[in-house]
């Protein structure tokens, strides 16, 4: 005769526990989400939310200190000579300084070879930055910044090609001097320009 123990659920409280999938449990047994599998989650919406490339504008050979031409330069309160910069930031740099008067601010301007999606779900994606979708003059952008500690910077990135991204960087130099929404209208500003220099180009 059969003596063997039926298998028992054991029910604490009258709630049954489980192990739902995405989920993870503290030692307290309470469920709460996995946040990188949410992160990858939301940076992926994120990637498709970007809207559709018009057209292709190639940065092969662009000189990123010839992005913005003199009229553009006015519009931005650039009032330096455009320079190299001494270290290039992931592809060629140019720098353009804004500090004829106070507030000092600088802008960098630079082509990448890589997927504006990138910023998003790829390699270059960092958690300990805020990246939001946009359009910049039609084209599929991404908007980048720190969203801890006093505003300094804010990017926009601009997939203008297949593996080719438009980066312009605004960066204050007199601490304090912008809020952060202001620092990333900057950057939109300046680079919405250098895409009509680009498109002009092509």
């Amino acid at each position: 005769m059969y003596t063997g123990r039926r298998p028992r659920v054991l029910v604490s409280g009258g709630v049954l526990t489980l192990v739902l999938a995405g989920c993870a449990t503290d030692t307290g047994g309470q469920a709460f989400p996995n946040e990188p599998a949410l992160a990858s989650a939301t940076q992926g919406a994120k990637a498709s939310a970007l809207p559709a490339r018009p057209s292709e504008l190639s940065l092969q050979g662009a000189d990123p200190c010839a992005l913005l031409a003199s009229p553009q330069l006015d519009q931005l309160k650039i009032n330096s000579k455009p320079r190299t910069a001494a270290e290039p930031i992931d592809g060629p740099t140019c720098v353009f300084d804004a500090d004829a008067a106070e507030p000092f601010h600088t802008y960098y301007v630079r082509t990448v070879a890589a997927d504006v999606e990138e910023w998003f779900t790829g390699e270059r994606r960092k958690n300990s930055m805020t990246t939001e979708p946009k359009a910049v003059g039609g084209f599929p952008a991404v908007t980048s910044y720190r969203d801890a500690g006093k505003p300094s910077d804010c990017e926009t990135l601009v997939g203008v090609a297949r593996g080719q991204t438009l980066a312009v960087r605004a960066v204050t130099v007199t601490a304090g001097a912008f809020t952060m929404p202001q620092l990333c209208e900057m950057s939109a500003q300046a680079a919405d320009l250098a895409l009509q220099t680009l498109k002009a180009r092509n």
